[in-house]
């Protein structure tokens, strides 16, 4: 425990799923953790959960495809918990069903590439400086396995948008090492979370496990500790790596 003892750290996108098992777990260790996203029940969900276990924990609500939103939720965190030293750039989504190319819309297309890409682009660029000029700073940004292998019922835009981000960690990595910050990606494969549990019926569930070498379909934990590895100084000479979370399904 306490592996990130009062480091204050950014979960986008972290009002439920994926990104409020990170922000629960870093709680845990530790971290001065920050609850974002746009639904502000939600947020306040989550954060009245971490509270509850003593944590340290506020909560904040932005667009993250609005730059100057960003930076107002950058210089609230600042005045109450300090600089943010791990950012976890987790926000995203699919708005668009897969489909052959020709039937995509340019609006969908916009959708998923601002979602994902275009979001995780401006929260970096808007806390990367402030890292870089303290000279410590840590990135976690999330892919998917839609970006890691060609699929005809892939949801194209997205996966081309998460590709995007897998590029623009490794850039990050280049160009921030010297200034002592890591840049990381992880890349879950289908994760069980409320919402997939609902939506995705048993059978499906049943013969997706069959696809995955580890014969079960992965968790929100699953990509949590992964994020906790990437986070703690367990990682200190790893950056600019892109973490298969995805029971061996995907090989590269």
């Amino acid at each position: 425990m306490n592996t990130l003892q009062d480091r204050v750290a950014l979960v986008t996108g972290s009002s439920r799923g994926i990104g409020a098992a990170i922000a629960t777990l870093f709680a845990n260790e530790g971290a001065r953790v920050v609850v974002h996203g746009r639904d502000t029940d939600a947020v306040e969900t989550v954060r009245s959960q971490i509270e509850a276990t003593g944590a340290r924990v506020m909560s904040v609500i932005a667009d993250l495809t609005r730059y100057d939103e960003i930076e107002g939720m950058r210089d609230r965190i600042e005045q109450v918990h300090g600089p943010v030293e791990i950012l976890v750039a987790n926000a995203g989504g699919s708005p668009s069903r897969p489909g052959p190319i020709e039937e995509i819309s340019e609006e969908a297309w916009r959708a998923s590439v601002d979602a994902n890409l275009t979001a995780t682009f401006l929260t970096i660029k808007c806390f990367l400086t402030g890292m870089k000029e303290r000279g410590r700073g840590n990135v976690i940004t999330m892919s998917s396995a839609a970006a890691r292998r060609p699929n005809p019922g892939s949801p194209i835009a997205y996966a081309a948008a998460k590709a995007g981000i897998e590029l623009l960690t490794k850039d990050v990595a280049a160009q921030a090492g010297p200034h002592g910050v890591r840049a990381n990606c992880i890349a879950p494969e289908t994760i069980m979370t409320e919402t997939n549990q609902q939506q995705i019926p048993e059978q499906v569930q049943e013969t997706l496990r069959g696809t995955h070498p580890i014969r079960r379909l992965g968790t929100p934990e699953d990509v949590a500790q992964t994020a906790l590895f990437l986070a703690s100084d367990n990682s200190a000479w790893i950056s600019g790596i892109v973490v298969d979370v995805a029971g061996g399904s995907v090989l590269l």
